[in-house]
């Protein structure tokens, strides 16, 4: 599977260093037309509701963020090679595109909840977006297979992941730590596209992401907000998320009307529209 692109490996190895400056990421940034564009529109988008209309790069960087800059070009990075692919074969794209934007949303909310700083909840976001990207690769190498897989576990009413490892000897969880690994997704992230089914392998420093993430996958797949085809999720890794969480089922049960407005804003944060029109 390639890898980032050359412009997205510098924005994020710039990110990733704590003495960049907002002047040498727009340098960096402002090499690339095209993601210079999306930085701009982003700034000026609802999803950010500013007053004024933001001009310059540098300016729209200091306003969003590193981190949020950081977020903005892995998760357009993700899934323009993702889509180039046409990856998602055996699911259906949009219905797996939506589960993931869900699950991002929701893992923001919740972080939200736990009172984690506004800074550090576009990463919650992020990973709710990525946690199921294990899923592309085996839907798009082994189509008819994982069609099989798909149907077989809603037949059984098992867990995705456990008829992947019958029919494939792996998982998507598998497969999304391998992903983490060549990209140097970081570990945080690392946990989560490989422990949200099995949080007893998360690291101490990466439980509460990873079991956030857990729990708004769960909430997605209970209330169909869109599908990853996981239609009966683990009944005991469920069962334990409130407590691994401290967050109880109840404080979150009304939550879908905010998601569903919030999955609307990520589209233009993620430029969903845009990537149908030009694929």
């Amino acid at each position: 599977m390639r890898g980032l692109s050359t412009t997205a490996e510098r924005v994020l190895e710039a990110c990733n260093n704590p003495r960049t400056s907002p002047n040498y990421l727009s340098h960096v940034i402002s090499l690339d037309p095209v993601l210079t564009g999306r930085v701009l529109r982003v700034v000026n988008s609802a999803y950010y509701s500013l007053p004024r209309k933001v001009t310059s790069l540098t300016r729209a960087i200091i306003m969003l963020g590193l981190n949020t800059v950081k977020n903005l070009v892995l998760s357009t990075a993700l899934l323009d090679v993702f889509r180039k692919k046409r990856a998602t074969q055996a699911l259906f794209e949009d219905d797996f595109w939506v589960h993931s934007i869900g699950v991002g949303v929701i893992a923001k909310f919740l972080a939200e909840t736990k009172g984690v700083p506004a800074i550090q909840r576009e990463e919650y976001f992020v990973a709710g977006l990525l946690h199921d990207l294990g899923k592309v690769p085996l839907s798009s190498e082994f189509t008819e297979e994982y069609t099989m897989i798909l149907k077989l576990a809603k037949i059984k009413q098992h867990p995705l992941y456990q008829e992947e490892r019958v029919a494939l000897g792996l998982d998507h969880c598998v497969v999304g730590r391998l992903i983490a690994e060549e990209w140097q997704l970081g570990s945080p992230l690392d946990a989560v596209l490989s422990c949200h089914h099995n949080l007893d392998a998360a690291t101490c420093q990466s439980e509460l992401l990873a079991s956030t993430v857990a729990l708004a996958n769960a909430y997605a797949n209970i209330y169909e907000i869109g599908s990853a085809g996981d239609f009966f999720p683990d009944e005991a890794v469920v069962d334990s998320l409130p407590k691994s969480t401290g967050i109880a089922w109840s404080s979150i049960c009304g939550l879908q009307g905010r998601v569903l407005q919030e999955i609307e804003k990520a589209r233009i944060f993620l430029h969903i529209d845009e990537k149908k029109q030009t694929a």
